[in-house]
């Protein structure tokens, strides 16, 4: 039960860091945030917790693929707010189309043998 604490508490931290220096340096805190420090501490979580290379692995390569697809919610969410449309539609918008290039993504994936 400890390490659920530990890891909750490292986890909060990081988005607590992130959200108050972006507050002060919005690029600083972009660059934390685009930092892989979540699916970095997955890893060593799933590797401590588990020692299997497979999920590992996987856990890692299926991150990559669907990074891929999440990237453009970055440059249309803000098009979007620059253009007067609020926040929380151009964010709803953002993650409708990461959501639906999620799909398109393991659709495509699927195609080459590699399910996510």
């Amino acid at each position: 039960m400890s390490w659920y604490i530990i890891k909750i508490l490292i986890t909060a931290l990081i988005v607590l860091a992130v959200s108050e220096i972006s507050k002060r340096l919005p690029l600083l805190g972009s660059l934390i945030a685009s930092l892989p420090l979540i699916s970095v501490l997955g890893m060593i979580w799933i590797f401590q917790e588990t020692k299997d290379t497979k999920k590992l692995i996987s856990h890692a390569e299926g991150t990559f693929w669907y990074v891929l697809p999440s990237l453009p919610m970055f440059i249309v969410m803000p098009w979007m707010m620059k253009k007067g449309i609020s926040f929380y539609f151009s964010l709803l918008s953002g993650i409708l189309l990461t959501i639906i290039l999620y799909m398109i993504m393991t659709k495509i994936l699927s195609r080459f043998g590699m399910n996510l």
